[in-house]
């Protein structure tokens, strides 16, 4: 696999940051972007000892960097015995092959530094899965900057030609076990496309958590179903999607997930590779977009989140959004500024558990506006949808009479495909908010 960042109980790795700044960037978002590195390789287990911003005109294609700054930073990697260097934007095999050969230290890039965090946290065999693959498709056009010690291997039985090279070999197996992690993934998604089809047919509302990483979606998972979910004050401290079933205070039940967190710069094949996990938030009834409402940067964090729902495509779902953090110095303040522009919005503190009631009502309020209200009149041999609409609608009357149950509800879209059948009125369809 990639080299990434590791610790040791003797010695830990020591990281220097580098942070490029371009033409179109600020220094304050360079030196923004650095701070959130040093979160990331705190998180990977790594002691930051500095960073340093390089401001270029152009990039170097063989550097990134101008070469008189490399050298700098290789006189400092040597004079305070500095492990490894970190690099805030992605770089070239080439790049980083010939980074290290000038610096004489290992470079990583911040998706290395992401990746070796997904490895660290994910604990299902599914989310394993989707880490591995990121990090072999990663690795694929790398091989060459890992095995340039090598010299070309004899030929002989079991080889596929004579002087084929250890890097043919290797590239060979990297690509069958990604088609094989591809296969099973798959089948991963058909499996939850199944699960799915189940709750929609027990008329279940599907309320998908998304939003920055550390914004607090574990907690308020955990806070509002009682779920154990691990929480921590770290970058993609949870991985592995959970699903738990919280009822609302107008006879509704939903089913609310906890996704991966997003994070500016998020690596595109760490989205293609969560797909499978991330179909959660594409087949969503509402989305519940958590904000950290005590981040300085906190727009930005919004802005990154809607970027990655604009590339899974899902950015037209109906949003509810929940102010997080109101506990923290400054969140009030900032809250009410997010208030005016980001509508629906709750203010909630999952760490103490204030504004769940108003955030109940809203969520309740939100899937009721997505319902057709009507009067039904369904044989009571129909046990099964019975038990749907009790357990997914909102029922306002139930009376049974000759056989019957004349039920007047809100019903969800999904439920009521099996129940305008037995429609007793004219039905009101309230639109989608």
């Amino acid at each position: 696999m990639d080299r990434q960042l590791y610790t040791s109980e003797i010695q830990p790795e020591t990281a220097l940051l580098i942070g490029v700044q371009h033409s179109r960037l600020h220094e304050w978002e360079v030196r923004d972007h650095l701070e959130e590195l040093a979160l990331l390789c705190h998180t990977a287990g790594a002691v930051v000892v500095g960073d340093v911003v390089v401001r270029i005109g152009r990039m170097n294609s063989a550097l990134y960097i101008g070469s008189g700054k490399a050298e700098e930073i290789a006189a400092r990697v040597r004079e305070e015995g500095i492990s490894t260097v970190v690099f805030d934007d992605d770089l070239t095999p080439a790049q980083g092959r010939n980074l290290e050969k000038l610096i004489g230290t290992k470079v990583i890039d911040r998706t290395q530094v992401i990746l070796h965090i997904f490895a660290q946290h994910a604990r299902s065999r599914e989310g394993q899965m989707q880490i591995e693959l990121a990090q072999l498709e990663y690795l694929l056009p790398r091989l060459r900057r890992m095995w340039t010690h090598l010299e070309r291997q004899k030929g002989g039985m079991g080889m596929h030609g004579p002087g084929e090279k250890q890097l043919e070999l290797d590239r060979r197996r990297i690509l069958e076990r990604i088609d094989r992690f591809r296969g099973e993934l798959q089948d991963v998604r058909r499996h939850r496309t199944e699960q799915r089809r189940g709750r929609r047919r027990h008329g279940w509302s599907l309320v998908s958590l998304v939003g920055y990483t550390n914004a607090g979606k574990s907690t308020l998972l955990n806070a509002l179903t009682g779920a154990e979910v691990y929480a921590d004050d770290k970058l993609f401290a949870t991985l592995d999607p959970t699903t738990r079933q919280l009822r609302l205070s107008k006879h509704q039940q939903l089913l609310l997930t906890d996704t991966v967190g997003f994070i500016r710069k998020l690596p595109h094949g760490l989205v293609e590779a969560f797909k499978a996990t991330l179909e959660e938030v594409a087949h969503a009834d509402l989305l519940l977009h958590v904000i950290d409402a005590a981040h300085p940067r906190v727009e930005e964090q919004v802005a990154a989140v809607d970027a990655v729902l604009q590339e899974l495509g899902v950015q037209d779902k109906p949003v509810l959004y929940v102010l997080n953090k109101m506990d923290e110095p400054d969140a009030r303040l900032r809250a009410a500024m997010l208030a005016r522009k980001y509508q629906p919005a709750v203010e909630v503190s999952a760490l103490r558990g204030e504004g769940f009631d108003a955030l109940r009502d809203a969520l309740a309020d939100a899937l009721q506006n997505r319902a057709v209200r009507a009067m039904i009149s369904v044989p009571l041999s129909e046990a099964r949808l019975l038990a749907s609409i009790r357990s997914g609608a909102a029922v306002h009357s139930c009376v049974y009479e000759d056989e019957r149950a004349i039920i007047e509800g809100s019903f969800p879209p999904r439920l009521w495909g099996s129940c305008k059948a037995y429609t007793l009125d004219p039905v009101e369809e309230v639109e989608e908010s």
